[in-house]
C-alpha cells in the first residue's frame, strides 16, 4: 500500500475525535467531513444555514490548501444537510467556490448533525 500521509492546518477546525483533517495516499487526498466550526474559536460560525455553508466550504478550502491542493481538485463532493429544502442555498454558494467542471456531488438528508450543524461536507481531491 503507498504511504498514508496525514494532513493537518490550523486554518480548519481541529479533529474532534478520532480521525483527520485529510489523509493523502499517493495523489488522492481523503478529505473528512466539515461543519461550521470556527477554527480559532471551535464554536459554531452562526445559527445561519447560508454562513454555516460559506464556514463549511472555508474550511475545506484550507484543508484542501494544507494538502497541497485548491478547491478545484475536489473530484467528489457530499453535502449532508438536516433540512433538504435548503438546497438552492448550497448550490448558490457552491457556485462561488466552483466552477466547470463541478465535481461528482451527493446531497443527503440526515436527521442530525455534530454539534447541531445544519451543514457538514466531505470529499475526495485529486492532486
Amino acid at each position: 500500500m503507498a504511504e498514508k500521509i496525514i494532513i493537518a492546518t490550523d486554518k480548519a477546525p481541529q479533529a474532534i475525535g478520532t480521525y483527520s483533517q485529510a489523509v493523502k495516499v499517493g495523489s488522492t487526498v481523503y478529505l473528512s467531513g466539515q461543519i461550521p466550526l470556527d477554527p480559532k474559536t471551535m464554536t459554531m460560525v452562526s445559527d445561519d444555514f447560508a454562513e454555516q455553508v460559506v464556514q463549511v466550504f472555508e474550511n475545506l478550502s484550507a484543508v484542501c490548501e494544507a494538502a497541497g491542493g485548491k478547491m478545484s481538485d475536489i473530484v467528489k463532493l457530499n453535502i449532508f444537510l438536516t433540512d433538504l429544502s435548503h438546497f438552492a442555498t448550497v448550490n448558490e454558494i457552491m457556485s462561488r467556490y466552483f466552477q466547470q467542471p463541478y465535481p461528482a456531488r451527493a446531497a443527503i438528508g440526515i436527521k442530525a448533525l455534530p454539534k447541531g450543524s445544519l451543514v457538514e461536507m466531505d470529499g475526495i481531491m485529486e492532486i
